[in-house]
């Protein structure tokens, strides 16, 4: 038999596994936390991708004070496949995933994460399962394309969905699949993750870069499934979408203190933002320390302006006032969370 119809026959064994796959050894985690406008329809959508009918669909509530914990119930107490854990005190993502695996992921093979805040594409549970076999791939990954209802969620989803809100990150943008370092998180080999750790409970934020980092350093490889874009909602307002970025910024800080890593040149112009509008506030001093904060702000609201004119839509407009607030909150989180490690190291040395 020729290299050829080897690889041939291995490809169509590899595509009839997939396709006759039930979900067996499938575990389905679904962080969550006040998502009750979201988490019926994440959940239903699963429910529905036959080719997974025999996985198990684990939500893991970090304390939502919402109805999110009523609705799984209801779901689960006519679906045996849905469970739910639930905990007294608020859990982040990391502890979440990590504790639905811990009490269900025994005899699985496949971790599939979910987050509740998105829409996902037509069997998406069992494509990343045919994906993974097909590539070899340690973990797979998925482009996220934001989408928005509001005005403002609208202003957001333009500037997420460019260089200004993601800086060229391959994940964020459409048509870059490929072998990539880190990316939305989707599907594990479940024996790896737990070999490594899972993720780490102490990060709140930006758990998934943190445990890319590893599974590089292990060995392992990461596969972008560009033909799986998932549809991502951002926040509704000013304040919610500031303290998610401060949180972000702290993530990354955290996770390039521990792991090094900085080889964007995004990795070095977001951290020098509060700087410079920290330098803004001394202008009358000395007129020239406002330069570089007046060009910041009018490069970033200008960017906005061209992308509402592109997409012919006011709202989209606002994405440069979106952009600023996402990068100066991002910002300011990393520098806080930099100014904690110092600290913390200073007093264990004493």
């Amino acid at each position: 038999m020729t290299t050829k119809s080897k690889t041939v026959e291995q490809l169509t064994l590899t595509i009839d596994q997939s396709e006759t796959t039930t979900g067996a050894d499938v575990l389905i985690v679904i962080p969550s936390l006040n998502e009750e406008a979201h988490i019926e329809s994440v959940i239903a959508s699963l429910q529905a991708d036959h080719r997974c009918r025999e996985a198990l669909i684990v939500v893991s509530d970090g304390g939502s004070s919402d109805e999110t914990v009523a609705i799984v119930e209801r779901i689960a107490y006519t679906d045996p496949r849905v469970r739910l854990l639930t905990t007294v005190k608020r859990l982040g993502t990391s502890a979440s995933v990590n504790r639905a695996v811990e009490c269900f992921g025994h005899g699985r093979i496949w971790l599939v994460r979910l987050d509740a805040h998105c829409r996902y594409p037509r069997d998406y549970a069992s494509r990343l399962v045919t994906k993974a076999i097909e590539t070899g791939a340690s973990s797979v990954v998925t482009p996220m394309f934001t989408r928005g209802n509001t005005c403002f969620q609208r202003a957001a989803a333009a500037a997420q969905n460019s260089f200004l809100g993601t800086g060229g990150s391959a994940h964020r943008l459409l048509n870059r699949g490929g072998w990539v370092e880190h990316g939305h998180h989707a599907i594990f080999n479940l024996e790896r993750f737990r070999r490594l750790g899972g993720y780490d409970n102490e990060l709140k934020f930006n758990e998934d870069a943190e445990f890319d980092q590893r599974l590089i350093k292990d060995g392992g490889r990461i596969w972008l499934a560009d033909d799986l874009a998932i549809t991502y909602f951002p926040r509704n307002n000013t304040i919610s979408l500031f303290a998610q970025y401060v949180k972000h910024g702290r993530g990354r800080a955290h996770t390039f203190a521990r792991h090094g890593g900085r080889k964007r040149i995004r990795h070095f112009i977001l951290p020098s933002i509060a700087p410079i509008v920290s330098l803004g506030f001394l202008e009358p001093l000395y007129s020239p320390l406002a330069v570089p904060a007046s060009a910041w702000l009018f490069a970033c609201l200008l960017y906005g302006l061209v992308l509402g004119i592109r997409q012919k839509d006011v709202c989209a407009a606002a994405s440069g006032y979106v952009a600023i607030v996402m990068q100066l909150a991002w910002s300011l989180g990393h520098w806080c969370e930099i100014i904690s490690i110092k600290a913390h190291t200073v007093l264990r040395a004493r």
